[in-house]
């Protein structure tokens, strides 16, 4: 089936936010804010796509992805983080410069050259953002749920994603010193404003609580092994 740029790049959006969220229906306005859209922009394309058995929908309701659309939504993401890893790695992109990148050669339709690069690459688990690639089968399975705003003051953590990849935030985490794997100590937090006292490589930062919640991390016992149902 031959789609738009459009087209994948919705269906893109919605199995993100549904991931995310960890729900299977999302708004009308939800997705049309995601994509930075007008909801009634949103509902044109919407029609289009149920129209091809991509998406369940009724105008201005819940919105759910279909098998079909679920699996072309899943493609795209593979390629996508596939070429992020690829110019991370194979290219020397920094990480807040691979995703606009990506974004154009996610559309490529060649089957057989995602499953060259990811062969050549490995077959890599994690883009460099922390986020999960989907094998060849489609399968997604990691999904984070504990961000740094949930570590308690005196605990550690580790960062293993952002929730945000916007090239403005990753290039606000490099300032602060931060990357993927880094091991992160809460020192305090305001009560008025949570605004959090953090330790990296010995070295104190002040973040916000917008900041915060961006960061995904492993908690003390899963960093030992141990795996709470909190963090994964």
């Amino acid at each position: 089936m031959l789609l738009s740029y459009t087209e994948e790049n919705y269906l893109k959006a919605l199995l993100k936010i549904t991931f995310n969220s960890g729900i299977n229906e999302v708004g009308t306005n939800k997705l049309a804010a995601s994509l930075v859209v007008k909801p009634a922009t949103a509902n044109d394309m919407l029609k289009k796509l149920k129209e091809k058995e991509l998406v369940k929908y009724e105008k201005y309701g819940k919105i759910k992805l279909s098998k079909s659309g679920q699996k072309i939504a899943l493609d795209i993401i593979r390629k996508h983080r596939l070429w992020e890893t690829f110019l991370y790695q194979k290219l020397e992109f920094s990480w807040d410069e691979v995703h606009e990148v990506a974004e154009q050669l996610e559309h490529i339709k060649s089957e057989k050259l995602i499953d060259k690069l990811d062969k050549y690459l490995n077959f890599p688990e994690f883009d460099p953002h922390g986020d999960p690639i989907p094998n060849r089968n489609g399968e997604l399975k990691v999904h984070y749920k504990k961000t740094l705003s949930d570590i308690a003051v005196g605990s550690s953590c580790k960062m293993v994603a952002v929730k945000d990849n916007s090239s403005s935030f990753l290039q606000y985490i490099i300032k602060v010193g931060l990357g993927i794997n880094n091991q992160i100590k809460v020192i305090s937090k305001q009560e008025y404003d949570s605004i959090t006292i953090i330790e990296v490589n010995d070295i104190l930062s002040s973040v916000s609580l917008k900041f915060a919640e961006n960061i995904y991390v492993l908690c003390g016992d899963c960093i030992e092994g141990k795996k709470c149902f909190e963090c994964q």
